[in-house]
């Protein structure tokens, strides 16, 4: 009887220390700067997003946040990077949809896209659209849908390879019988820039990044990919109003290696959504068309095998390829 009392104390005790330990752990987050990983290159919707965020989630966490741009592999490795670092809350990576997809699209992903990571907050949605250099004399879908169909295989489109707007990209070609090239670029700003200065002559890309363009003149928008016009764009259909059925969307979320404390992953996600809805931000967000949502752990978790379903449905009713 003695001996399993002391059995039980012991199991109590180590018990109590591995709490303790945990709670250690997560009241010391963060010791010192925490990396943020944008897994493309700089200048499109993840990059602005992180350092608009940025001098926010500094005072939030009373550290500095690092920026990181891990750019290639679709996204796969800045992602993989995170998924093999410290399981402490000090680096972190700002996934969109290419998480969702590369699993059916590539044959071979260096991780697995739910159980390598720890699930933090969906950050929020995204409005991609499709736009054009002015040089391109079309001002809305069926007039681009004309233009390609008379000129086949001579337009050609830029898109980060395996995100959502290469998909997109391939949805267009396929729904509306057009043939086009779809050229896949490391990151979505590359090819932002090189449609701005005329090489390419049409993409898919989010309103974040393109909208200063759109307002300046340097770029035509014709088509938003969400199911309805958004108010950030009101004059501009959706394309689902000239090709019946078409609707992609994206999202931003926030990812870290598996194994982050509880409650470090708590404090996390709250240092973020307390940025993000700050009206400044949230407002600024929802004029570029990102709807803010700071979802929940447990909403991320229960969100993602979800997404990579739906996207894996869609990569295959497309039959795209990496390119």
């Amino acid at each position: 009887m003695k001996k399993t009392k002391m059995m039980v104390g012991r199991a109590m005790t180590a018990a109590l220390l591995l709490t303790v330990s945990v709670v250690a752990v997560a009241q010391a987050f963060p010791s010192r700067p925490i990396r943020l990983v944008v897994p493309a290159a700089p200048g499109g919707g993840t990059d602005i997003l992180a350092r608009l965020l940025s001098p926010e989630l500094t005072k939030q966490f009373g550290q500095q946040i690092v920026i990181e741009n891990r750019a290639g592999g679709a996204t796969m490795i800045g992602t993989e990077f995170v998924a093999r670092s410290a399981p402490d809350g000090h680096t972190m990576v700002i996934a969109t949809t290419p998480h969702a997809i590369n699993p059916t699209l590539y044959k071979k992903v260096p991780f697995d896209p739910v159980k390598d990571f720890t699930m933090i907050s969906q950050l929020g949605l995204t409005t991609t659209v499709l736009v054009v250099h002015p040089s391109l004399p079309v001002n809305n879908v069926k007039e681009f849908i004309a233009l390609a169909r008379a000129r086949p295989g001579q337009l050609t489109a830029g898109t980060a390879a395996g995100n959502s707007a290469y998909l997109a990209v391939e949805m267009l070609k396929s729904m509306a019988k057009i043939d086009a090239v779809n050229i896949p670029y490391k990151g979505a700003g590359q090819a932002l820039t090189d449609l701005v200065a005329g090489h390419i002559q049409f993409q898919v890309n989010t309103l974040l990044a393109a909208k200063p363009f759109i307002e300046s003149g340097r770029l035509r928008a014709i088509g938003v990919c969400s199911a309805k016009r958004t108010d950030a764009l009101p004059n501009v259909q959706a394309i689902g109003e000239t090709l019946k059925g078409f609707e992609t969307s994206g999202w931003y979320a926030l990812l870290g290696p598996a194994g982050i404390p509880r409650e470090t992953t708590l404090r996390i996600h709250d240092g973020f959504a307390k940025s993000l809805r700050l009206p400044e931000i949230s407002k600024r967000l929802a004029d570029q068309g990102v709807e803010v949502t700071a979802g929940t752990p447990d909403e991320l978790n229960r969100i993602m095998p979800l997404e990579i379903k739906k996207w894996g449905e869609v990569v295959k009713s497309s039959g795209a390829t990496p390119g």
